[in-house]
């Protein structure tokens, strides 16, 4: 079974659904001899590798779609072993490097270096280098970064790298200069309708434009999550009704849970059982930046206007510890901790109006 999402997902530029200035430009890019560096950065969900991968079936062709997925060994300097999974075609490479943690620096010297000099393999291509698609480019470490600068400098000729990220504030400046910057901001509800009515018509369903309406704003701009709440909604109850139910995630349902506890009670033993709770949610790959975001989002829509500035400012700081720092799972509780604080102190001040 193939999830909708990938179902229907655009192969080629001419196809893609929003954005039609960023079509117009990638098309003149393809086209073009000169082919530069990329840093392709927006939110997720927006449609960056979607256009990342058109891009490529406009310069090589459908050869790009022809992958196949290998295990890369590895060594460490403390003779540690390691893999790293890799997708490859006769054209490209796409790797991940944060899979393998602070050993990136690795990854960007050695396996990008073989690549490099590496010439193209078929004969008949119509670019004479080879392109490797780096995910998640802002989660690089600064040792990284210094590393892949040098290799982009060097290996000019016959490599082409596409960075892709969410934000380019954790890229290096160096980095920035070298790369063509292209942003792929998310669709707008509109624009999102008109793909999940899009996607109904070549499925042979229906769907009333309210519903339509409520799943693109319940995905906030996240077309990836959209579809995927489309296709739920679709095996647990069609036809449709404008009143449906739009089910979430697990892991949204557990962070509105762990906020409504938190504005429950404020007290050592409450904090002790969200601990356990965030332990959860990190045990199961959330990344502890989206656990933060999330928190935080729901904590401002169950309190006053007073001190939602102190929860922005607060979450805004230990999400940047959380980027320079280890053990999410302290920061996590900090911030749980804090908040607890300065709502008790809330509360207080309203018990002694």
């Amino acid at each position: 079974m193939v999830l909708w999402v990938d179902k229907h997902r655009p192969k080629s530029l001419d196809k893609l659904d929003y954005h039609d200035g960023l079509k117009q430009q990638l098309i003149q890019l393809a086209g073009n001899g000169d082919f530069p560096h990329l840093l392709v950065y927006g939110p997720s969900g927006a449609g960056k590798k979607t256009r990342i991968v058109a891009l490529l079936r406009e310069i090589y062709g459908p050869g790009v779609e022809k992958l196949r997925i290998d295990l890369r060994p590895f060594q460490t300097p403390s003779n540690k072993k390691m893999e790293i999974s890799v997708v490859t075609s006769n054209y490209h490479i796409e790797i991940t490097p944060g899979d393998v943690g602070i050993y990136d620096r690795i990854i960007v010297t050695d396996l990008i270096k073989e690549i490099a000099q590496t010439q193209q393999v078929d004969a008949n291509a119509k670019r004479a280098f080879k392109v490797v698609i780096l995910n998640e480019a802002d989660g690089l470490t600064r040792d990284a970064q210094s590393a892949l600068r040098r290799t982009m400098e060097k290996y000019m000729g016959n490599l082409r790298i596409i960075l892709c990220a969410e934000s380019t504030s954790k890229i290096i400046a160096p980095i920035r200069s070298r790369c063509l910057l292209v942003r792929v901001a998310a669709p707008e509800v509109q624009e999102i309708k008109n793909v999940i009515f899009k996607v109904c018509k070549k499925e042979s369903i229906t769907i009333p434009d309210l519903f339509a309406t409520r799943l693109a704003e319940a995905s906030a701009g996240n077309l990836r999550k959209a579809l995927l709440m489309l296709e739920a909604s679709r095996i647990q109850q069609y036809p449709f009704s404008d009143d449906q139910k739009i089910f979430i995630t697990d892991w949204e349902t557990v962070i509105k849970e762990i906020a409504m506890q938190i504005l429950n009670e404020q007290s050592p033993a409450k904090l002790l059982a969200v601990r356990n709770m965030l332990y959860e949610l990190l045990s199961h790959c959330i990344p502890p930046d989206i656990v933060i975001k999330y928190l935080a989002f729901e904590l401002m829509r169950n309190v006053d206007d007073i001190i939602k500035t102190q929860v922005v400012q607060y979450a805004a700081q230990f999400e940047h510890r959380l980027r320079v720092g280890n053990k999410a799972i302290f920061h996590l509780e900090a911030f749980v901790a804090r908040f607890m604080s300065i709502y008790k102190g809330y509360l207080m001040d309203i018990g002694m109006a």
